[in-house]
């Protein structure tokens, strides 16, 4: 269970980089060309954009540095996610990362003069141009937030800087945390921050995972203060930029981009703390009782409710489970997914240094690269299904619409990923009638796809409120206002039924999501809408999945209720939500009943 190093994981189980670029040279070059680029740029349009005609050309070339800057940037931020330990990927990250905050800046001016421009004139320009229109229909809906030019020029100067609470976040968990190995029963264990989260949370031998998440907490509670800071850091320039630009509260700002109104956001959070708990609470009841533990604590909310019964998956193996279980979603999907076996663009790898969980990155016009630990787990097929929902997603999006129509608001983003689990559940379903089998794969669904979604990061997501709160009033945080926000929101959701220790508290500290906005809620809203989407697919079949490739298409030509609508649901109003829970519900019920 010892990590290897990087260089010494064989070939197979690492993704091959050389599909964005076939050598590091080449990635320079691209570099030289952003330059030369956005020099030509500054040169030929600034002061200028004042023709549709202009505008357009502008645009045109903007769309190409959008391009590069992808291209760039995920080719060295990849290699860098890997492994950490490797001094020459990480200057080379930094060096693009300079570049690319220098380009923002170079051309900073585009927004601020077109916002100074006639609407009637952006009009125009919109109705010349399919490329280059949701470009110009977001800068309006923008513009009552735009600072002055020169303002807008220097915080995209400080684009790094003001990222750089996320590097260090990553670089305290990722390179500095060396975890020394710990004792459980009378034996020597190792112990790594992957090996923790992929391996002893799941361990079914209580004595062997109890240790190891109180030897895990230990050594992250020693970065606890600096840990801290760095998210203090984010979240008060958060508050900075968010009165800068007008917005009433932080909250405001950080949903601007979502399109959705704090209606949507207050009532996923206050519906699941709510109306959720007591089913969760439940099935935590259910796995004291069939693991013989005297208490149930948060160290083992994680483990299965038939670890005798978890099948071993080896890689070529959840290969036929992806063909087979997403096959509804037809040929050119299939395809997709056999291309991220054969051409190498999954990182399966388990080695020091590399990052934690796991996450999906779509190029414009070219890959998704998929990053996860596999540990021959039922759950690491569950996590691949979801990042290559990820992948099919923005491989229709891309091909369906200009790179300015693609950022999806991160309240929808995370549908098309767990619409996957919940198709590969319900085809395990299909495949064995079994009373012990059917148990294990709805347990697979409550433990991986609604814990992770609806519970982990719903209550980080309830957390991270509290903690704007405190910042939209003027307050600030530090490691012990955050460790006791953490232990009050864990007591709160689980009640009497699992008891939170003070190791517990420290679950603030595992989450990246917090150094991007909203992000941790919109797992259980891109949930609600793929259980709402899956169940009309199984009920209608054909018509319910063509809907569903034309919402992965979309991109965000449509607001998040008008991709739900689209799918057939409608998300302004809490039915589906609630039937979400109510499922949930069901789900844990049926698990009781086929237990002996």
């Amino acid at each position: 269970m010892e990590l290897a190093a990087r260089k010494d994981i064989p070939e197979e189980l690492t993704w091959d980089l050389t599909a964005i670029y076939e050598t590091e040279e080449e990635m320079y070059q691209d570099a030289e060309k952003l330059k030369k680029l956005c020099s030509r740029m500054v040169q030929d349009y600034k002061g200028k954009l004042n023709t549709p005609q202009i505008i357009n050309s502008c645009l045109d070339d903007f769309r190409e540095v959008q391009r590069l800057l992808m291209m760039t940037s995920y080719y060295c931020d990849l290699a860098v996610s890997v492994d950490y330990y490797d001094a020459h990927n990480q200057e080379r990250n930094d060096g693009i990362l300079r570049l690319a905050s220098e380009i923002t800046s170079s051309l900073s001016f585009i927004e601020c003069e077109l916002m100074e421009q006639d609407e009637a004139l952006l009009q125009q320009a919109m109705t010349a141009s399919s490329q280059n229109r949701y470009f110009l229909e977001e800068l309006l809906r923008k513009k009552p937030h735009q600072l002055h030019p020169e303002a807008e020029r220097v915080l995209a100067s400080l684009s790094q800087t003001i990222n750089s609470p996320y590097q260090i976040y990553n670089m305290t968990k990722m390179a500095d945390m060396k975890f020394p190995p710990f004792m459980a029963e009378g034996k020597e264990y190792p112990l790594g921050y992957s090996l923790f989260e992929n391996d002893y949370e799941y361990e079914k031998n209580t004595g062997i995972r109890r240790s190891a998440f109180d030897a895990f907490s230990s050594k992250i509670s020693e970065y606890e203060n600096v840990t801290a800071s760095a998210y203090n850091t984010q979240v008060q320039t958060e508050k900075t930029l968010a009165s800068l630009r007008g917005f009433p509260s932080v909250l405001d700002s950080l949903l601007f981009p979502q399109k959705v109104s704090q209606e949507l956001y207050h009532r996923q959070i206050d519906a699941i703390m709510e109306n959720l708990a007591p089913h969760m609470r439940k099935y935590a009841r259910l796995l004291k009782r069939i693991h013989k533990l005297d208490t149930m604590t948060f160290t083992d909310l994680k483990i299965a409710i038939d670890p005798e019964y978890d099948p071993k998956v080896t890689i070529e193996e959840s290969k036929a489970y992806m063909e087979q279980g997403l096959s509804i979603l037809e040929d050119d999907y299939v395809e997709m997914i056999r291309d991220s076996y054969s051409r190498r663009l999954i990182d399966f790898a388990q080695n020091a240094g590399k990052s934690t969980g796991g996450f999906c990155a779509s190029l414009y016009g070219k890959d998704s690269f998929i990053l996860l630990s596999w540990n021959n787990r039922m759950a690491d097929v569950f996590t691949l299904a979801h990042e290559l929902g990820h992948a099919g997603h923005f491989k229709a999006c891309h091909s369906s619409q200009p790179i300015f129509a693609t950022d999806v608001s991160t309240y929808f983003v995370e549908a098309p990923s767990t619409m996957n689990e919940l198709l590969m559940a319900h085809y395990l379903l299909k495949t064995n009638e079994e009373p012990r089998f059917r148990r294990w794969v709805l347990s697979c669904m409550i433990s991986n796809t609604y814990y992770h979604n609806f519970v982990t990061h719903l209550l980080e997501a309830a957390y991270q409120r509290e903690v704007y709160r405190i910042v939209d009033k003027g307050g600030s945080v530090n490691a012990q206002s955050l460790n006791r926000l953490m232990k009050e929101t864990l007591q709160k959701f689980w009640g009497d039924d699992v008891a939170i220790s003070d190791n517990a508290a420290h679950t603030w500290m595992r989450q990246p999501h917090y150094y991007m906005g909203l992000y941790s809620y919109t797992y259980s809203a891109g949930l609600t809408i793929a259980t709402q989407a899956c169940k009309r697919i199984q009920r209608e079949g054909a018509q319910a999945v063509e809907d569903w490739k034309k919402v992965l298409s979309a991109g965000n030509t449509l607001d998040p209720v008008g991709l739900a609508r689209l799918a057939g649901i409608d998300i302004t109003t809490d039915a589906p939500l609630l039937d979400t829970i109510a499922y949930i519900g069901e789900i844990v019920d049926e698990i009781e009943r086929l237990t002996p």
